[in-house]
């Protein structure tokens, strides 16, 4: 079984932009759909690297998530540059 963490950096970014309900309404869908490649399309789940996906909750905004054995850990969300500039910091 799946679960999901939500960091502090993820909660504070959700709550700044207001997109409570938004996030909300993307996490059940991808707990339920993560690991089954056909579901992924639909809910654009992306891999990115390694470990590190990104989902949508709407045109403009990606929440960043880890996948280790048994756990999704979201961790970062923003725009497209946001991320962009998220993932370059990681390198």
């Amino acid at each position: 079984m799946i679960s999901i963490e939500l960091s502090r950096r993820f909660k504070r970014i959700v709550q700044e932009a207001g997109r409570e309900e938004e996030v909300s309404a993307t996490l059940s869908p991808v707990l339920d759909g993560f690991g089954k490649p056909p579901a992924h399309t639909g809910l654009a789940i992306r891999k990115l690297s390694q470990h590190l996906y990104e989902c949508r909750t709407g045109l403009a905004w990606r929440p960043i998530f880890e996948a280790h054995k048994g756990v999704l850990t979201f961790d970062f969300a923003g725009d497209y540059d946001e991320v962009q500039n998220f993932l370059r910091g990681r390198r």
